[in-house]
């Protein structure tokens, strides 16, 4: 048994997974922890998503090309930021695809669906769902939330803006919101990319990367609201570079370990040893809160997060 296997029976280790990910989503479904990535190349190379599950947040396994761009009609260019959800028994997964840069171009985020949280997954419209810029916003890096009501909001947005959009039950389609509106913007200072929304003890907890991807100072910050839809006033940042073990630390998402007030961060990060900027790593540690409902910043580690089993 070598160094890494004796640590894995006490702690997950970072990184978590074999190879180079990025834009981590994290979920719960039927009774695992799930890891939905982006394969972290080259755009021209991303042409398939993969996924991960682990019943105690140590041993992952994976599940490989759950969706293809070979399936998607409408995709020619880079997958990126998937973002899953299951509804009335069906698993919806948004993704962005083609890096659009104008309203002239093809692409922006899909929707596939399937029966199971490993697909496989069939493109559900044969056309994006969000195709244009709105607000500003680049249609990429969807995060589907669902409130406690069954209220669904897809939360997206590059170029340093943010929207999010209602979503139909039938979850393939955007409704309007009670005041009309179809396209809110949500965009709160510094925002990038890569919004994410928890909600805890009635509180809502809109999360957001700064900085450049490619850069080492890539991070994390956030708002707390009493409303999914804002207004999200910029708190301060939770993650991000530490010199002695990673740079370029963001694009997560978040895991509470059910029937406890635990949580746990699903981010990447890039090695020291790296400098490729596609050179990236899915990594896991704790995410605690203050007394006062504030995140304390997070420490980024080599040792990662505890064994937790479900059930």
């Amino acid at each position: 048994m070598n160094v890494r296997e004796s640590k894995a029976a006490v702690t997950s280790g970072n990184p978590i997974l074999p190879g180079w990910y990025a834009d981590p989503e994290a979920r719960i479904f039927e009774g695992r922890y799930w890891i939905y990535p982006t394969c972290s190349a080259p755009y021209d190379e991303q042409t398939w998503f993969d996924a991960f599950y682990s019943d105690d947040l140590v041993h992952w396994s994976k599940a490989e090309r759950i969706l293809e761009m070979s399936s998607i009609s409408w995709a020619k260019r880079a997958l990126w930021a998937p973002s899953p959800i299951e509804k009335n028994g069906r698993y919806y997964y948004y993704f962005a695809a083609n890096d659009i840069q104008s309203n002239e171009e093809l692409g922006g985020i899909g929707v596939a669906v399937a029966d199971r949280p490993e697909g496989p997954y069939r493109d559900a419209l044969d056309r994006p769902l969000i195709d244009r810029f709105v607000n500003g916003a680049q249609p990429i890096d969807p995060h589907v939330f669902l409130d406690d009501d069954g209220s669904a909001f897809l939360y997206y947005g590059g170029w340093g803006r943010c929207n999010v959009v209602r979503l139909g039950e039938d979850m393939i389609s955007i409704v309007n919101f009670p005041d009309g509106e179809t396209f809110k913007e949500v965009t709160p200072e510094k925002f990038v990319e890569g919004p994410c929304m928890i909600k805890r003890d009635g509180r809502y907890y809109f999360m957001w990367a700064e900085g450049g991807w490619g850069g080492p100072d890539y991070s994390v910050a956030y708002a707390i609201s009493d409303s999914p839809v804002g207004p999200f006033e910029r708190v301060g940042k939770i993650l991000q570079q530490d010199a002695a073990v990673a740079t370029s630390a963001g694009h997560h998402g978040v895991l509470q370990i059910p029937g406890t007030d635990e949580w746990c961060i699903v981010y990447h990060r890039r090695p020291l040893s790296e400098t490729d900027p596609n050179h990236r790593v899915v990594c896991i540690d704790r995410m605690t809160f203050a007394a006062d409902g504030t995140i304390e910043p997070v420490r980024i580690t080599f040792d990662g997060v505890a064994a937790r089993n479900m059930g």
